[in-house]
């Protein structure tokens, strides 16, 4: 929560009691992110103090950082497959070889 949209979304959502702020995956020390899971509940956003209301909840192991293993764990978790499984951040190489796994694993096309 250091840039980006994500200042605006805490200025303009974060005073609502009913808006959640959801932190999916690690927060760095001295980030507005950690402060908010650590329980700070104004945040200073664009020059402005800004009251959080909002419930701040954060979802564990979910990182855009996952190795294959990491990602074929979270993957045998479904119930039932997805209809498509989209592979969109690596190396070309790399992104091919978790598609064969998750076929050949997973038996997913």
């Amino acid at each position: 929560a250091t840039g980006g949209r994500v200042l605006h979304h805490l200025k303009n959502f974060g005073g609502g009691k009913r808006n959640a702020i959801l932190m999916s995956g690690f927060q760095a020390a001295g980030t507005r992110g950690a402060a908010l899971l650590a329980g700070q509940r104004a945040l200073r956003v664009h020059g402005r103090e800004v009251a959080i209301r909002a419930s701040v909840e954060q979802i564990q192991n979910l990182s855009a950082h996952a190795d294959a293993n990491e990602l074929m764990t979270w993957l045998r978790g479904f119930t039932r497959p997805p209809q498509q499984t989209f592979i969109v951040h690596g190396e070309p190489a790399a992104s091919d070889a978790l598609r064969q796994r998750i076929e050949h694993e997973l038996q997913w096309s």
